[in-house]
């Protein structure tokens, strides 16, 4: 494989802080779409937009199948009004799946039909003054907080004036800071910075006017907080697929904010054998450092592409990330490993050329995982048929 230039990762810190500042909690997406389809506009990527929004753009390859698709998602964790109070404060409902303890305190902007009002987010009992030690006994759930809009609003009624309806969209405030250490810390990196690393490996490959030897689909969604995802946007002749999120770094888990990981498995099953080992052996080639890890509680555009029919090889990389899903934190270490992995997969061979024209009613091309006889060797051994056979024949 050709010698690929560094990633420009003043670009990738640049388009990230700009992705952070657009908010887009599932169901709220517009902004960030227009926003990357100019960044892929610039970099001379043609791409289509799906109904809904989400994107899919195409690299020409030198042969135009078996193709492939990375995919990263532009949609964040968020809330909705769910309830105007008599006291003029707002209930929520969560978008997404996270915990009310990370949105307690936070600023936040509420859209509501004709413009944006600011508040906060705060438990029921939300002074010290007021309740003592009364707030440390408060349960932590959604029921347990509301929004305090920043304008007069002491009634139902002010909330009307307002403009404020049940369904209105909350983004909560990114706060964003890069240290000199090279940290980043933000919400919402979850799936923001994946994107920007997804979008400075495209840079690199277009800079450096490199061609895939095979057709390759960036693709960006917008529903995957919620589980769909990639479900109704893959090309019909992708026989690859590599997610690309967030990796928990946290005790019993194996992610770094220092490296990319290749997860191996999530809540929806383990990943595809080849393709994963694929991209380790690509890591693991051009020294760019990665660890495995299996995620528990955690869905990806991966699953939801199998879960919708697609009959499709899996993997996923993720950028290690202290604290997902609340104020997350990654190094930019984990972004540049994870930028280098991507810019070498895409210009990677298939895992299977075969994958282009399956054969059901012949294992001629079949893959192998290990050697039928290897894998049949253990130390519980099967008896041989003939002996089992033997046996019953005596007895009867």
């Amino acid at each position: 494989m050709p010698k690929l230039p560094e990633p420009d990762l003043d670009y990738l810190k640049r388009v990230l802080l700009e992705m952070l500042a657009i908010p887009s909690p599932t169901g709220f997406t517009d902004t960030i779409v227009r926003y990357v389809a100019e960044r892929l506009e610039e970099l001379g990527v043609p791409f289509e937009l799906t109904r809904r929004g989400n994107i899919r753009a195409t690299l020409q390859g030198r042969q135009s199948s078996p193709d492939r698709a990375v995919s990263a998602h532009l949609d964040t964790i968020g809330a909705i009004v769910r309830e105007l109070k008599d006291n003029g404060r707002l209930g929520l409902a969560p978008v997404g799946c996270w915990s009310s303890r990370f949105a307690e305190g936070s600023r936040v902007s509420l859209f509501t039909d004709n413009g944006v009002l600011r508040g906060s987010v705060l438990p029921l009992m939300a002074s010290g003054h007021a309740f003592n030690t009364q707030v440390d006994a408060l349960p932590i759930s959604w029921d347990h907080v509301e929004l305090r809009v920043d304008a007069y609003c002491t009634t139902r009624a002010d909330c009307e004036t307002l403009g404020i309806s049940v369904g209105d969209f909350v983004a909560f405030d990114p706060l964003p800071e890069y240290t000199e250490s090279g940290h980043i810390s933000a919400r919402h990196l979850d799936d923001k910075a994946g994107v920007a690393a997804l979008l400075c490996a495209l840079k690199l490959l277009s800079e450096a006017k490199l061609q895939p030897l095979i057709d390759c689909h960036p693709i960006f969604t917008i529903t995957e907080e919620v589980g769909s995802g990639a479900a109704a946007t893959l090309p019909w002749d992708v026989s690859e697929f590599v997610g690309i999120d967030i990796a928990p770094v946290a005790p019993g888990q194996q992610s770094s904010e220092h490296t990319v990981s290749v997860a191996m498995q999530d809540s929806g099953g383990p990943y595809d054998y080849h393709l994963s080992r694929h991209l380790l052996k690509l890591a693991a080639q051009y020294e760019i450092p990665v660890r495995r890890d299996l995620f528990r509680y955690y869905h990806s555009d991966a699953q939801s592409a199998v879960t919708a029919g697609h009959d499709i090889r899996t993997a996923l990389l993720a950028f290690g990330c202290d604290a997902t899903h609340g104020y997350e934190r990654t190094h930019i270490d984990s972004l540049a490993a994870l930028t280098r992995l991507l810019a070498r997969y895409l210009l990677s061979p298939p895992v299977f050329a075969s994958d282009a024209h399956p054969s059901p009613d012949s294992l001629e091309s079949f893959s192998h995982q290990l050697e039928h006889d290897a894998q049949l060797e253990s130390d519980t051994r099967v008896p041989p048929v003939e002996s089992v056979v033997g046996q019953r024949d005596q007895g009867t």
